[in-house]
């Protein structure tokens, strides 16, 4: 049975270094620290790395995050990985849990979340199962 969480989220991004650039591309990595409420009650933390084109509205990033705390009353940590694309504007995001990632609580979750900015507030929604 799958089930459904949502809330929303604060999320602090803080550059790594001093990134590279070369023909029009440029490539940086950041740190991740996030604040989970709703369903889901806890923090991520994770690494992301990003790349930006000379074409306005056009990059793409990479994330992994790492999330504890408490999904719908179970405890327990999980991974997420994140697959961003901007294409002129348009954007394409897979955020999935990392198979067998669960601990605690959340051993054997597997699932989607969608992340939604609406006003400037970051919001989720995350379809989920628990299997033994």
């Amino acid at each position: 049975m799958t089930n459904h969480a949502s809330g929303s989220f604060e999320v602090k991004m803080v550059p790594q270094g001093a990134g590279d650039q070369a023909d029009g591309i440029a490539v940086g990595r950041m740190s991740l620290d996030k604040e989970y409420r709703g369903d889901l009650e806890g923090t991520g933390k994770g690494e992301m790395l990003a790349a930006r084109t000379s074409v306005a509205g056009s990059a793409g990033y990479v994330a992994i995050e790492r999330v504890t705390g408490a999904l719908q009353g179970r405890r327990g940590s999980f991974v997420l990985q994140h697959h961003g694309i901007m294409t002129r504007g348009t954007p394409t995001l897979s955020v999935m849990v990392v198979p067998d990632s669960g601990t605690g609580e959340l051993t054997g979750l597997s699932g989607n979340l969608t992340i939604n900015i609406v006003d400037g507030k970051h919001l989720y929604e995350f379809d989920y199962t628990i299997t033994p």
